[in-house]
């Protein structure tokens, strides 16, 4: 008779000990003793909390700043339907464009000021799939992706720019290339899902017919004008707080293990124990693939590769490298433009992406979602570059 639990599919059980534990425990002390041979023990540990602190208190409290000032003026802009013009606006440009209805402006707009998740409502949200073939839902998950963090990842990398020189052209021509990079990812996912549910059926049969048309119409808060505003402004701070918390564990741990395997020893090429330094692996192995990234990415420096592929599980984390890259004098103006590009388009997509294909009831295609999505990351890395070195290397 098995001692294995009945239910263990539906809880997730596994055996008390099994080799996972082995492994994980393995790895861990291999990474452990690989650092503390380059770096001594230590000074490993030192550098792992003060890089933590470091970027707690320079960056992520920055971050949360931003999040509430901007999260404020957004919900007073919605609430008195500046974003609704601005929804309807692209409506226009969205069946022609990307090939999804007018409606789903509101999920590239929602994310662009806010974060993937904040799609999850909207994808829930019958009144918003009715407007959608079956074909068509998943595609809003690869749009909306692609705009993750915008308005705050180009607000960040403008606000970071050293003394005498602007970033505000590279964080457009980023935005540019994301917008680019979306259309290739939804595209992409569209000729997939058209193969699995035809072009046909509709996402759901049933009729809402009275719920009104977010087209059309918006809800807004009871009271007075000053009420209104108010509450506007206090409730967008609070869900901007929200935002800043919830980046605090991918900004700490992921940026603080990037960041150790990007920077080598302090001043001296001595080992202090301080923030910031570490054993140079990524550097390392961007100069070994340099001959593909020089080209595609147009990076100053092959080390930079380790902000896209942060953004990868969270593109808090990944801005969270660039200040201390442009400080250093290993990112500039063309580096900016690339890491606005796929900092939106990648924005923590393999963190999120699986749960929100999930969410939607779309489980079946999330394979199809994701390679969609990393090939229309990818294009708007390059797109960034080409644009980059066509505006200020040949136009100005």
């Amino acid at each position: 008779m098995s001692d294995t639990p009945d239910n263990q599919k539906e809880t997730g059980l596994k055996k008390a000990v099994s080799i996972e534990g082995f492994v994980c425990l393995a790895i861990f002390l291999a990474v452990v003793i690989g650092a503390s041979s380059v770096m001594g023990f230590v000074n490993f540990m030192n550098t792992a909390f003060n890089t933590a602190f470091s970027l707690l208190t320079d960056t992520v409290f920055y971050l949360m700043a931003l999040s509430v000032i901007i999260g404020g003026l957004i919900q007073l802009m919605t609430e008195f339907g500046v974003v609704a013009m601005y929804n309807n606006l692209l409506a226009y440009v969205m069946e022609p464009v990307f090939g999804l209805p007018g409606i789903s402006a509101i999920g590239a707009v929602t994310t662009y000021f806010s974060d993937n998740p904040a799609l999850l409502t909207l994808g829930n949200d019958h009144k918003f799939q009715r407007y959608f073939k079956k074909y068509q839902l998943p595609a809003v998950v690869n749009l909306a992706t692609g705009f993750g963090l915008g308005l705050i990842v180009t607000v960040f990398m403008i606000g970071i720019a050293p003394e005498g020189e602007s970033f505000i052209g590279p964080a457009l021509i980023g935005n540019v290339a994301a917008v680019a990079g979306s259309w290739i990812s939804t595209h992409l996912m569209l000729r997939e899902t058209k193969k699995v549910y035809g072009t046909e059926e509709m996402a759901i049969n049933e009729e809402d017919t009275d719920d009104f048309d977010p087209l059309k119409y918006r809800e807004v808060q009871k009271g007075s004008i000053f009420e209104r505003a108010l509450s506007s402004l206090m409730e967008g701070g609070k869900k901007g707080v929200q935002t800043g918390v919830s980046i605090i564990p991918g900004v700490l741990i992921i940026s603080t293990i990037v960041l150790m395997l990007t920077f080598g020893p302090g001043d001296g090429g001595v080992y202090t124990g301080a923030a910031n330094e570490g054993v140079g692996l990524l550097p390392w192995l961007g100069d070994k693939l340099a001959f593909i990234i020089k080209p595609i990415f147009g990076f100053s420096d092959p080390g930079n590769i380790s902000v896209p592929l942060t953004a990868l599980g969270a593109s808090g984390a990944s801005i969270g490298l660039v200040p201390r890259l442009v400080e250093q004098g290993l990112a500039h103006g063309n580096d900016i433009a690339v890491f606005t590009a796929m900092a939106m388009c990648l924005s923590g997509y393999l963190s999120t992406h699986v749960a929100m294909m999930d969410s939607i009831g779309y489980s079946e295609v999330t394979a199809q979602a994701i390679r969609s999505h990393t090939i229309g990351a990818l294009a708007s890395g390059v797109i960034a570059n080409v644009l980059y070195q066509l505006i200020y290397g040949l136009l100005l």
